[in-house]
């Protein structure tokens, strides 16, 4: 291997983030606490990014060393950062993953409003794809799976949940009748 070549390592995702389509962040996760590491490096990276990659219809940018894969979809943008010498592959299999996951999560409306509505679920996708900037999925079922989202995104969950917990399911015995 060239000695000017980096060690391989598993802490191949530096960022992930989600602005609006005016470039206001919505949802961020910085995993190498050396790169930017105030709230407001964070802000001015993520507007350097947000500027260049708004009206371009790649898929890639080079910025400030980082490699960054990006896709939009109606009023959001998906960006995930890595080193320059990092697999846009790898970082692309990420991205996807993540926009398939909150697809699903979303019911397919993936915009701003839906977002906010539903932001622990995006989190939790969030971190079940990346820890610490590992890698852990990269397959949006398998991801779903994890988070077990089916479950909790049922309108009546609440409902069951305190019925079930009263005992007046449907079907079921009150326990304080039977007394």
């Amino acid at each position: 291997m060239d000695a000017a070549s980096p060690e391989p390592s598993l802490y191949t995702v530096k960022a992930v983030f989600i602005l609006d389509n005016d470039g206001n962040r919505l949802l961020s996760k910085y995993y190498d606490p050396e790169l930017y590491p105030s709230i407001k490096e964070q802000r001015n990276f993520e507007s350097n990014v947000f500027n260049k990659t708004h009206k371009a219809d790649n898929e890639i940018a080079f910025l400030e060393g980082l490699t960054i894969v990006y896709k939009s979809s109606i009023d959001l943008f998906f960006y995930v950062v890595g080193s320059a010498q990092e697999n846009e592959l790898m970082l692309m299999s990420v991205l996807s993953c993540l926009f398939d996951s909150l697809s699903h999560i979303l019911r397919k409306n993936v915009e701003r409003k839906c977002l906010l509505e539903n932001m622990e679920g995006a989190f939790l996708v969030v971190d079940e794809i990346i820890d610490g900037g590992v890698i852990l999925e990269s397959d949006h079922q398998q991801v779903l799976q994890k988070v077990n989202y089916r479950l909790l995104s049922e309108p009546a969950f609440g409902f069951v949940l305190f019925d079930y917990i009263t005992g007046n399911l449907e079907g079921g015995t009150d326990k304080t009748q039977q007394l």
